[in-house]
């Protein structure tokens, strides 16, 4: 099997309405993902060719896009479209996704809500 080597995207930040309560479909908040993009990137260092690797820029915006679309009650779900979308850029063989949710609706002092999923290409 060929090593796999990593793009990492950190804090993407996208604003969305997803929340089991009416208030957070309202009002909205903030999400900050993390996506971990899995594939070779040795053909794309020897040949300094981009449609060897995944461009960046446009993994980014695929992601916050695919967050910023239609409301869900679940981070879960959120975490498994954002899943499904960078599993769609050809060159990558696998991904891990966080979904951050800083806002969360708790009523203890806390510092982040995430949850992370990763997904593999069958």
């Amino acid at each position: 099997m060929t090593d796999l080597d990593e793009i990492r995207l950190t804090g993407l930040r996208a604003n969305a309405f997803h929340g089991v309560y009416e208030h957070e479909r309202r009002a909205g908040q903030v999400f900050l993902i993390d996506v971990t993009a899995r594939l070779p990137l040795g053909e794309a260092a020897r040949t300094d060719d981009l449609d060897s690797t995944v461009h960046y820029g446009e993994l980014a915006e695929a992601v916050v896009a695919a967050v910023e679309r239609d409301p869900v009650d679940l981070i879960e779900t959120v975490a498994e479209r954002v899943a499904g979308v960078v599993l769609g850029f050809p060159a990558v063989r696998s991904t891990t996704v966080t979904v951050h949710k800083p806002s969360a609706p708790i009523d203890v002092p806390f510092a982040d809500v995430s949850v992370t999923v990763t997904r593999s290409r069958p």
